[in-house]
């Protein structure tokens, strides 16, 4: 995709989505970060079903260190790979409050050093919480990036860096929840609504003309 009709697809993101946003469920840099931990490989509303009965319980590092593992099982239990988040997530609070004075760090390398934190969700924290241009390259944004031709690459961190370089800087601050949701509802993986789509004009996608009909 060039340049320009990239302008135009953010411009229409923005027309129809002012102020857009992540879909998990949090009130403050903590809470963030431990349900994009638990989000992994999860849907936002399996992990927002948990959260809403975690959080006003333990919605700190030391509140949730005070459950433990078990305690912290209860209540993740429903969402996939639990055992290994808690584990995470458990010592992640840990060096929150010991190296961290309980306070989610704003460097990407300090957020990467915690447990169940990758690149990605360092993203989405970066982003989210700080307001920093940054791209999660999730399932999502990896398949709308390729399949409309606005950054294609065989791996999220070359669609990361194709995405960094062509999305106008205006944009940045937003992309990343914009591409996201429409992925989510439009550019789906197995039956994408080519017809309603607000950007089907700039598309690449080869198979949307079978779609159309």
């Amino acid at each position: 995709m060039n340049a320009k009709n990239c302008r135009i697809m953010f411009v229409r993101f923005r027309e129809i989505n002012p102020y857009p946003t992540t879909e998990l469920e949090y009130s403050s840099n903590f809470e963030l970060l431990i349900a994009v931990i638990l989000s992994a490989q999860a849907t936002d509303r399996s992990v927002n079903i948990a959260t809403r009965k975690l959080f006003p319980v333990a919605n700190t590092p030391k509140k949730i260190l005070s459950l433990g593992a078990i305690g912290l099982t209860i209540y993740v239990r429903t969402i996939g790979l639990f055992n290994t988040k808690t584990k995470n997530i458990i010592e992640t609070c840990r060096l929150l409050i010991n190296k961290h004075q309980g306070k989610v760090p704003q460097s990407r390398e300090e957020l990467e050093s915690l447990p169940g934190v990758g690149r990605k969700t360092a993203n989405v924290v970066l982003n989210t919480a700080f307001g920093q241009p940054t791209m999660a390259v999730d399932t999502h944004i990896f398949r709308v990036a390729n399949r409309t031709g606005l950054a294609k690459g065989k791996t999220p961190i070359s669609v990361e860096d194709g995405l960094l370089k062509i999305i106008p800087h205006e944009f940045l601050k937003n992309a990343h929840h914009w591409l996201i949701l429409h992925g989510r509802y439009t550019c789906k993986a197995s039956k994408p609504e080519c017809p309603t789509c607000q950007i089907a004009d700039l598309c690449a996608y080869r198979s949307k003309q079978s779609s159309e009909k």
